[in-house]
């Protein structure tokens, strides 16, 4: 690029103890919806991981001797200040992402301010074990204490949302974190970086580390000194986490991919399940782990259902994803727009119907919008349970909708991915919903809603989808040392 180009370019610098500092080499963040490159981010590596995890290692005692309530009130300071900027937050994430500014400012900002006004309150109410043997003249009792330096690790499709579900409970708890968010998406992570000194964040407790996987992600699994790896993403990446870190037994908490099931029963409400059905499908383009993308819909219904779910999908606009009449945004790269593509070529290849959407309606975009990521919300019948359509996460604005006819069959179907993040079930039947949502193999199961989320309770995945669980509780234990004290008296 030009001189006078790359001075119209955002040039985004890694934060290190406080401070902004430069790196030596840089890589190109596209605009989604426009196709140009429109951000540098640093290429960091193992000098730059090595530098935050000094600078964490030094904030860590002081950090951890605050009282819970210290803490609580500079994570509420951070909440209000990125309130107050949440419409310049929401215009980045959305530019920078692709999804909808009003997706961007109805869920991403405001569920990142949650995140931390949450674990400000929730850190002020865990109470710790205590046990008494009058018998033997003893009591025990547990403490806990911070871990050190957390890694977090978190991918581009909920950008600041995902990675301020982890940096609040991580540092609520006293940790100091190094956090990597994805190369493709760090506008808002930078921006929430110029904020921490305002809210009374100490230098080098929250140090951030832009860069990709296989540079800055393994410096920071690899890195002796940072004992606990939280990660959001890919099942495979998840893998290569779990082997890098063996060697140094760490603890981790990894919330990977999914291939939820929607099972809808023939007395479902229609007029409540098609809308959150569509939504569940397509909203951030389909790129949230927890969209449903194989609906099972019980024979009596099916034609019906899919009738008037193809219609409801086809009401959904795709656009310039600053316009605030859009629903549809922009897909987040080049790569994996052609990746989703080429699931729904697969589909028709076998012999699926593909009923709206990719291939078959015809995609209006705005002028400048030509050379945009962008797709419909695509709907395939048809599809064999076998079809990888039906089997991998597509991550994409792509759902199946199969017939099902008997409770049994569905469950076992439901069940017969590698995947167990959520699942929902559509029934006005109280005693089948509470037995099917019992045998589905999956972390979250949402009967008659979607996404429904109280950040108290569990969130994770079975099998494939993760290790662990996130929320107030768990994401304690988690980012927590246990002690068992016992005293004779």
């Amino acid at each position: 690029p030009t001189m006078a180009h790359s001075k119209a370019l955002l040039v985004l610098e890694n934060f290190i103890g406080g401070r902004f500092v430069p790196c030596s080499s840089y890589i190109d963040s596209y605009n989604p919806s426009t196709g140009d490159v429109y951000c540098r981010v640093p290429d960091s590596g193992k000098e730059e991981v090595e530098a935050a995890v000094k600078a964490a290692k030094d904030a860590f005692p002081i950090w951890s001797s605050k009282s819970p309530l210290e803490r609580s009130q500079i994570l509420n300071k951070l909440a209000d200040l990125i309130e107050h900027d949440l419409e310049a937050f929401a215009q980045a994430e959305s530019k920078d992402q692709g999804k909808t500014i009003t997706f961007a400012r109805t869920v991403d900002i405001p569920r990142a301010v949650h995140n931390f006004r949450f674990f400000a309150s929730s850190i002020l109410h865990h109470v710790t074990e205590c046990t008494e043997m009058p018998a033997m003249g003893c009591v025990h009792y547990t403490s806990r204490a911070p871990v050190g330096v957390a890694g977090l690790i978190s991918p581009w499709n909920l950008p600041l949302y995902l990675l301020t579900w982890k940096i609040a409970p991580a540092i609520a708890c006293g940790n100091t974190v190094i956090a990597k968010p994805s190369e493709m998406t760090s506008v808002t992570a930078w921006m929430m970086c110029k904020l921490l000194e305002k809210a009374g964040v100490p230098p080098g407790v929250v140090n951030v580390v832009f860069g990709t996987g296989a540079r800055a992600g393994e410096a920071l699994v690899c890195h002796p000194d940072v004992p606990l790896i939280s990660f959001t993403g890919s099942t495979r990446t998840a893998q290569r986490i779990t082997e890098r870190s063996a060697p140094h037994c760490k603890r981790l908490s990894l919330e990977l991919g999914g291939k939820n099931p929607a099972i809808i029963f023939d007395d479902a409400d229609l007029s409540q399940c098609i809308p959150t059905t569509v939504r569940s499908s397509f909203a951030n383009q389909g790129e949230i782990c927890l969209c449903t993308s194989r609906i099972f819909v019980q024979r009596e219904i099916y034609s019906e259902f899919l009738k008037r779910f193809v219609a409801e999908a086809k009401k959904w606009k795709t656009g310039n994803p600053s316009d605030p009449t859009i629903d549809v945004g922009a897909l987040i790269s080049k790569e994996h727009l052609e990746k989703v593509r080429t699931y729904v070529k697969k589909a028709q290849a076998e012999g699926a119907r593909v009923l709206c959407g990719e291939g078959v309606d015809p995609l209006a975009l705005p002028p400048g919008n030509q050379k945009g990521y962008f797709m419909l919300p695509t709907v395939i019948a048809e599809v064999k349970d076998e079809s990888c359509c039906m089997q991998e996460e597509i991550f994409g604005p792509v759902t199946c909708v199969v017939p099902f006819d008997t409770e049994e069959e569905v469950i076992r179907r439901a069940n017969g991915v590698k995947y167990g993040l959520a699942a929902t079930v559509w029934s006005r039947n109280v005693g089948r919903v509470h037995r099917v949502a019992h045998r589905l193999q999956s972390g979250l199961v949402w009967t008659n809603c979607w996404l429904v989320r109280d950040l108290n309770l569990p969130f994770g995945g079975m099998k494939a989808s993760g290790i662990g669980r996130e929320g107030a509780k768990d994401s304690y234990e988690f980012f927590t040392e246990v002690k068992t004290i016992t005293i004779k008296h």
